[in-house]
């Protein structure tokens, strides 16, 4: 995960690169303000990046050039959920666990009729998101 920071205004005369966590940090030089940078990854490897952002300007350019692009909203909704199937997981497994010594075989349902089918380009977009 990168995260960039705007230092235009008041940063370093370079950019400033830091490591916290696992998380890579940017900081822009002074004048470059942190939408060149991100436009400037995404030119490096649009195919495998994601970006998350309510700007639409960079939204459109990430688009544009085969990346995805999700808002700020949207992903602070995918990690609330994902945190809950988390949760949830961990609370099926218990139970399982807890069910496994009573019930010694289990048959699985299969599920009957057409199936929707994404594009390729949504299907790309949802695998890169389904990584975060």
């Amino acid at each position: 995960m990168t995260v960039v920071f705007d230092g235009w205004q008041g940063g370093p005369v370079e950019e400033e690169r830091d490591k916290l966590s696992g998380i890579d940090i940017i900081y822009s030089r002074k004048g470059e303000k942190a939408d060149e940078v991100i436009k400037r990854m995404v030119q490096e490897r649009a195919e495998e990046i994601v970006v998350v952002t309510s700007d639409r300007d960079i939204a459109d350019f990430v688009s544009r050039r085969g990346g995805t692009a999700i808002s700020s909203q949207d992903f602070d909704e995918l990690m609330g959920k994902a945190k809950t199937a988390m949760t949830d997981h961990a609370r099926h497994t218990e139970e399982i666990s807890d069910k496994e010594e009573d019930d010694e075989t289990r048959t699985g349902a299969k599920k009957k009729g057409p199936s929707r089918r994404l594009s390729r380009r949504k299907k790309s977009a949802m695998e890169r998101i389904r990584k975060l």
